[in-house]
């Protein structure tokens, strides 16, 4: 028997590696079952006396448990014993008892959600169990050899306490005595062994391993069953709630938030807009006083497209021309007008069809005839962007990119004068061809995904930029990450694509291969500009104002 237990002893370590190779976090209602290895000391008491808490003649033993959740607080808790006891009077007595018992019973657990967490870290528990117990006795009573194997029920109780060390471990210590039912451990002769004879303390310390796997439908490490934030995308790094890092607690999560370390408002992209007037303090020339995006943030009190701080006429009535510093002048070029010429206006807006450039469309005279765009358009497009996201170094889109998607496609339905601009950017790294084809095939799996959804292809065209054009320094993961974006941005059908207003033509490989050169050009003096109920043409997002001083260029470190 000692023989066939010591050959299952050497699989101990395999079972340890098993149960290292599928751990996981606390046991729980999903993670039912508990390995746990551990060194037992072992101390005798009988008719020989008593070791107890007598360290110096301690034995060591192996020991295997196994734990079954049953519901919260009870475990079903199974123990395989395997080593000796000794004891000594004199040359002529003396034992050594090989043992092994196991054990089956139920483990009450404090961590039952009264008392403590289900996830605390410290997890104290009592053991209640009973089962069988093998023995093997050699040695010699005064003087007659001792020789004999004997199997007793086993009564077992225990006191311990759990530490949960991290994910899939945790370190347990606990004490416990077997009361083997009329056991004769040592061999002492007698005609009736009574019930209690002897017994043996059990001191244990060892690791447990919780083996399965709880649902996590997000892939973000933290199980559904406590995730305060389920849908969190792929690879965005989250807190022991699962819900997106949020440095600057402004209720915009970091990856989301174009200024992670400033708290700011969700509708400013996480960033501080003082004015509230939906353009960033980062890109408004205002920041003081609420403005207009198309003037990046500045006001302009009479329409004029002059922003006031710079309008020298700030109270110039409609319909009169203006000079570049907003005052009046005369407008000899424009030949008058028959009295009797027709002037239809189709969607009956005010703006005449010849000058309207939505006909089918109202719209004010400001945006040209067209709908303006809604400040929450801006805002969803400006979003989308943000959460737009491929494979790695792949053009396809994560199943997360999907819902996003499909909200473009009502404001596509919402506003048929315009069309979709998609652009792609990369980042840096790499060779700069392959992250200007990849940019362009990222920004074509995006156009491809809303053609899928009945959209019109003449009213979605893409563009690729590669590394050309970052919004943060690619010498950092996190800024690399905001420069692999997908650009979205709606402008009039038939006009020019807003993507290359903003960035110029889309490069080529060749023109990749040497850096783009940045100059200033000469200040032209503004012709007079008719000011009437027709749309100027809204200047980029992050373009100064008219006559502005202009900043000096600044080269930006490519993004993929």
């Amino acid at each position: 028997m000692k023989h066939i237990l010591r050959k299952y002893q050497s699989l101990l370590p395999l079972v340890a590696l098993l149960a290292l190779s599928r751990g996981a976090v606390a046991q729980t209602a999903e993670r039912r079952t508990g390995i746990g290895l551990a060194a037992s000391g072992l101390q005798y008491q009988g008719d020989f006396g008593s070791d107890y808490w007598k360290w110096d003649n301690t034995r060591l033993a192996p020991t295997l448990t196994i734990n079954q959740y049953l519901f919260r607080g009870l475990d079903l808790s199974t123990q395989f014993l395997y080593g000796e006891l000794t004891g000594r009077r004199n040359t002529d007595t003396y034992f050594t008892t090989t043992v092994f018992s196991a054990n089956l019973g139920l483990k009450f657990r404090l961590n039952n959600g009264w008392a403590l967490k289900e996830e605390a870290r410290m997890q104290p528990y009592l053991l209640a169990a009973s089962g069988w117990m093998y023995t093997n006795k050699a040695g010699q009573f005064e003087g007659r050899r001792l020789d004999q194997d004997q199997g007793y029920v086993d009564v077992f109780g225990a006191a311990g306490i759990s530490f949960r060390l991290g994910p899939g471990v945790s370190l347990f210590v606990q004490t416990g005595q077997h009361l083997p039912l009329h056991a004769n451990l040592d061999g002492t002769q007698e005609q009736d062994t009574p019930q209690w004879a002897d017994r043996f303390l059990q001191h244990s310390a060892g690791l447990t391993f919780n083996l399965g796997q709880a649902p996590d439908a997000d892939e973000d490490d933290v199980p559904d069953r406590l995730d305060k934030c389920p849908n969190t995308p792929a690879g965005v790094a989250v807190d022991e709630r699962g819900c997106p890092l949020d440095g600057d607690q402004d209720l915009v999560p970091d990856y989301l938030d174009a200024c992670a370390t400033e708290p700011g408002s969700p509708e400013a992209r996480g960033c501080p807009d003082k004015d509230s007037d939906g353009v960033i303090d980062a890109e408004d020339t205002c920041p003081d006083v609420a403005g207009k995006a198309e003037l990046s943030g500045c006001p302009d009190a009479d329409a004029d497209g002059i922003p006031d701080q710079e309008d020298k006429c700030p109270d110039t009535a409609p319909g009169v021309s203006v000079d570049f510093i907003g005052c009046p002048v005369p407008d000899d070029t424009a030949p008058a007008k028959p009295a009797d010429a027709p002037n239809p206006d189709t969607d009956g807006d005010g703006v005449p069809n010849a000058e309207d450039r939505c006909p089918n469309s109202a719209g004010p005279a400001a945006n040209g005839g067209c709908p303006e765009l809604k400040q929450d358009i801006r805002q969803r497009l400006q979003a989308a962007t943000r959460s737009i996201r491929f494979e790695l170094n792949r053009a396809t889109l994560l199943p997360s990119s999907y819902p996003t998607l499909d909200a473009l496609v009502p404001i596509l339905a919402e506003y048929p004068d315009y069309s979709l601009s998609i652009a792609g950017h990369s980042d840096s790294k790499g060779p700069a061809a392959f992250n200007l084809a990849l940019s362009r095939e990222r920004a074509a799996a995006a156009r491809a995904y809303l053609l899928g959804k009945s959209v019109a292809e003449n009213r979605i065209e893409l563009r690729g930029y590669g590394p050309r054009h970052p919004l943060a320094s690619n010498a950092t993961e996190a800024g690399r990450a905001k420069n692999r974006r997908v650009e979205f941005d709606l402008f009039v059908s038939q006009e020019k694509n807003s993507a290359e207003v903003k960035y110029g033509p889309e490069p080529t490989a060749a023109s990749l291969a040497a850096p783009a050169k940045v100059s200033k050009a000469a200040p032209v003096k503004k012709a007079p500009v008719k000011k009437r109920a027709v749309r100027k043409t809204p200047a980029p997002k992050n373009a100064a104002p008219r006559n502005a001083p202009r900043k000096p260029a600044t080269r930006r470190a490519p993004g993929k």
